[in-house]
C-alpha cells in the first residue's frame, strides 16, 4: 500500500506511514517480544492491556502484555487500557525498525506513555 501524504510542522507536504505499515511493525514487534518472551519476563513480569494510538492517523491498535509476550494484537482502540502509547505513524515505525531511540522520542515528546508509575518503572527496564 502507498504511504499517503500528509502535512509537515512546516506545512508542506510529507509522506506518513499507512495503518497497513503500523499494523506490520507492530507485528514485528510481537514476534520480538516472542523471539525474548524469556528474557523479557525477568526484566518485566507485567500483565497488563495495552494501547497503541496512532496520533495522525486517528487509529488505535491493542492486545495485552503478558508473560514477557505481546498478544492478541488486534484494530481499534481500548480506553480502558492500563498502558498507553501514543505517537505518529512514522515514528512508531521508526521505533520498531530501530531508527528512532525510544528514550530520545520519549524526551522529546514523540511519544507518550501514560500508566501508572510502577508500571513505568518496570517498562523502563526494557530500554
Amino acid at each position: 500500500m502507498a504511504r499517503r501524504t500528509g502535512r509537515g510542522a512546516d506545512g508542506g507536504a510529507q509522506r506518513v506511514a499507512t495503518v497497513d505499515e503500523c499494523r506490520t511493525a507492530l507485528r514485528k514487534l510481537v514476534e520480538r517480544l516472542d523471539a525474548h518472551a524469556d528474557e523479557v519476563r525477568e526484566r518485566i513480569n507485567l500483565d497488563r492491556t495495552i494501547a497503541c494510538r496512532i496520533t495522525d492517523l486517528g487509529v488505535a491498535f491493542h492486545g495485552r502484555l503478558t508473560g514477557g509476550r505481546l498478544v492478541g494484537l488486534a484494530d481499534g482502540d481500548d480506553p480502558g487500557a492500563k498502558i498507553s502509547l501514543s505517537t505518529t505513524s512514522d515514528d512508531l515505525v521508526a521505533l520498531v525498525e530501530g531508527r528512532l531511540d525510544f528514550v530520545r522520542a520519549l524526551t522529546s515528546q514523540r511519544v507518550s506513555i501514560s500508566a501508572n508509575p510502577l508500571d513505568l518503572l518496570k517498562l523502563r527496564k526494557l530500554l
